[in-house]
Parts: C-alpha cells; sequence; structure tokens
C-alpha cells in the first residue's frame, strides 16, 4: 500500500470522527428556550394602592325610621319603591285614644277663654268701681274703710282674672302635650328619597326599637340623588392616601366601566374587624356613568392614585427581577443577558426606568417560561420583534 493511500484513508476517518462528534453534538445540544421580547417605551406610570376587601356605595342620605311608640298600623301611605317629599306622610299608627285627649284639652281651652272673658270684664268692673271710691273719699262723702273694701275686691277679681288667663295657658300646653303623643305615633319623610323597605302591613302591630334590642325598622329611607364608595384601606397604606387625590372606582355591576372620582374622608380610627385585618375606611365621592342605574349596596373597588409620571420610560412590572434587574437577549450570541436598572415610580403593572435601558431596547417578558436564565440560548417568540435580534 503506497503512502498516498494511508493519508487518503487516515483522512476519511477523521472526517468520519468529526461527523460523528458533530452529529453528538447537534442532538445533545441545549434547545434553545423560546421568549417573548417588549420593547421599552413611554408613557404614564401611576403609584396607587386599592381597597383590602370589597367597597360599598352608600348614599349620603339614607335613615331607618321607627316610630317613638308601637301600635297597630293605620295608615301605610307608601310602598316599597315610592318616591316621597320632605314631609310627606309616611306611615301611621292608631291613635284614637290621644286624639280624644286632644279634642278634651281643647274644649278645656274654649271654656277657660270664656272664663277669662267673664272674671277678666267684671275686674275691669271692680276697678273703675275702686277708683270712683278713692275720688268719693277724697271728698269726704265717704269713710276709708268703704274704700279699702272697694279696691281690696278690684285686686281680688284682678287675681282671678289673671288665674283665668293662667288656665287657658295650661289648657295649651296639654293641647300641645296631645299633640307630641301623636307626634310619636307618626312617620313622615325627613328628606326627598326612596322607600327601599317597609317592614309591616295595614293592621299589623309596629314594634319600636328598645335600647339594647336590635329590631328591624319600620321604613328605610334612601336619598338617591347623592352617592359615594366606603372602602376599607389597609393601615399600611392610609397614611399615604390625603383628602382630594383623583381616584377611579370600579363596579362588579359595571364592568369595563371605571369611574372617576375623590378622596372625600378619612377615617380617623382603624378598625379591627378580623384580628389579622386592621383596615381604615375611606370615602369616596365619583361621577355617576351617563347610562346605568347606580344601586346602593353595589359592590366596589377603589384605586388611589397617590403619584403620576407621565411620558416616562417603562416596562412591565413583572419583567424585574428581584425589583432592579431585566432579561435581554443578545443578538450575536443569541444567550440571554442579565442588566441592573434603577426603578422610579411603579404599580402592579409598570415600572419607572431611571437608568438601564434606553427607549426602543427589547427586554424579555416571560420570565416564568421554563428555561429562561442568564446565558441561556434564546429564539423569540414575539413575530413583532426585529428578526436581527433573533437567535441564531
Amino acid at each position: 500500500m503506497n503512502t498516498s493511500s494511508v493519508v487518503r484513508r487516515v483522512l476519511l476517518v477523521l472526517l468520519l470522527l468529526a461527523l460523528a462528534a458533530g452529529g453528538v453534538w447537534w442532538l445533545t445540544r441545549p434547545k434553545p428556550v423560546a421568549v417573548v421580547l417588549k420593547p421599552v417605551e413611554r408613557g404614564v406610570v401611576e403609584s396607587t394602592v386599592v381597597n383590602t376587601r370589597a367597597g360599598t356605595v352608600e348614599a349620603c342620605q339614607r335613615t331607618k325610621l321607627s316610630t317613638i311608640l308601637g301600635g297597630r298600623i293605620e295608615v301605610l301611605a307608601v310602598k316599597e319603591g315610592d318616591r316621597v317629599k320632605k314631609g310627606q306622610l309616611l306611615m301611621k299608627l292608631w291613635n284614637d285614644d290621644q286624639k280624644a285627649q286632644q279634642f278634651l284639652a281643647e274644649k278645656q281651652r274654649a271654656s277657660s277663654i270664656q272664663r277669662v272673658t267673664e272674671v277678666c270684664a267684671a275686674a275691669e268692673s271692680a276697678e273703675r268701681e275702686a277708683r270712683r271710691q278713692t275720688d268719693l273719699r277724697a271728698k269726704g262723702y265717704i269713710s276709708e274703710a268703704r274704700e279699702d273694701a272697694a279696691r281690696t275686691d278690684a285686686q281680688v277679681r284682678r287675681a282671678a282674672c289673671d288665674t283665668a288667663k293662667s288656665d287657658v295657658g295650661q289648657a295649651d300646653a296639654r293641647i300641645q302635650v296631645t299633640r307630641a303623643e301623636q307626634g310619636r305615633t307618626v312617620l313622615y319623610a325627613p328628606f326627598d328619597g326612596t322607600v327601599a323597605k317597609i317592614v309591616g302591613e295595614l293592621g299589623e302591630y309596629s314594634t319600636p326599637s328598645p335600647p339594647g334590642v336590635q329590631t328591624p325598622p319600620a321604613i328605610d329611607l334612601i336619598d338617591e340623588s347623592c352617592l359615594y364608595v366606603n372602602a376599607p384601606m389597609d393601615e399600611v397604606d392610609a397614611p399615604k392616601i390625603k383628602v382630594g387625590m383623583p381616584v377611579r372606582v370600579s363596579l362588579d355591576a359595571l364592568p369595563k366601566q371605571p369611574l372617576k372620582g375623590r378622596v372625600k374622608r378619612i377615617a380617623p380610627y382603624v378598625s379591627a374587624v378580623e384580628k389579622q385585618a386592621r383596615t381604615v375606611d375611606v370615602e369616596v365621592d365619583f361621577e355617576l356613568p351617563a347610562t346605568g342605574r347606580i344601586l346602593v349596596g353595589y359592590s366596589a373597588d377603589v384605586e388611589v392614585v397617590l403619584d403620576s409620571r407621565p411620558n416616562v420610560l417603562r416596562i412591565p412590572t413583572a419583567a424585574l427581577i428581584d425589583g432592579r434587574k431585566v432579561l435581554m437577549l443578545n443578538a450575536t450570541t443569541g444567550k440571554l443577558e442579565e442588566r441592573r436598572v434603577k426603578v422610579g415610580t411603579a404599580n402592579w403593572e409598570y415600572s419607572e426606568i431611571i437608568e438601564g435601558l434606553t427607549d426602543g431596547e427589547h427586554i424579555v417578558t416571560s420570565l416564568e417560561r421554563e428555561g429562561v436564565k442568564v446565558d441561556a440560548h434564546a429564539t423569540v417568540l414575539d413575530a413583532k420583534t426585529p428578526t436581527d435580534a433573533k437567535a441564531k
């Protein structure tokens, strides 16, 4: 065998070995992980806090009315859902006995007035007679004793007149008492509103709530013209909230229709509904939607905007690693690299980037995918990303 033949065989063996080694490497090489890239963009980043439990739509004016006295319902002037005006009669209990007392007091007053007319007329006559007797005594026509008797009679009759007038005043007071007693059995609307609920039917016995005993009110009256949201905020977030801060209100009944609002009031105390959940109630005024009726009692979520940063560099908050790093795809090596960034204002959706990135750069947002880590080979899943950023 000549030398050239040996060389060719050696080269052939080496080539086969190289091909085998390349095949093994190709079959055993780590497969690139597919990642999603998003560009760094400009926009608004807000710092917000939200309620810990569902808030509730409340009416600015709502009262649960009950009569002061118990009794049988004689008049039920409204039904549930009725719109009523301030001062309108809502309900009246049987009170004929009190009306009889008022009638008796009015008759006694009329009798007292007649008595005043009679007694006071006699008093005026006696006073005129006393003056005549005084004149006659001055001229020496009558004795001093007769003058004294006339003066004393006039004083007695004047006292009787004053007593009769006092009796009229007492009769007026008795009438006022009977009217007040009747007021304890009648309910009038204290403001314009809607009758939400009535407990009791015509002819049934209505019982007021005694101290310490919880009983349903006779009539629940709501003013729907003024509404607000009462939302519990975590005690940690409460010091950050100030009256007048802008708010977004979301109602389960009106999905995808956030309503603008403002913080109206912050409770001056912490509520401990649950031992591990201490909250502060925040009241929010909000704009009513153009369409759709808002009902008292709707559940609502409140997002208070603590700070707003317009036209800043921002990235999805979920793309941050440990709050200060991001992953990027090296277009040359096709590997994932880590870069440190400085974060400013942030919320659950976006974070402001102060340093470390520029407008238009792309970052990895699919951190939850298996295999996404530093130095991993990757391909781009998002077709919108420029092709020169794809791994080779």
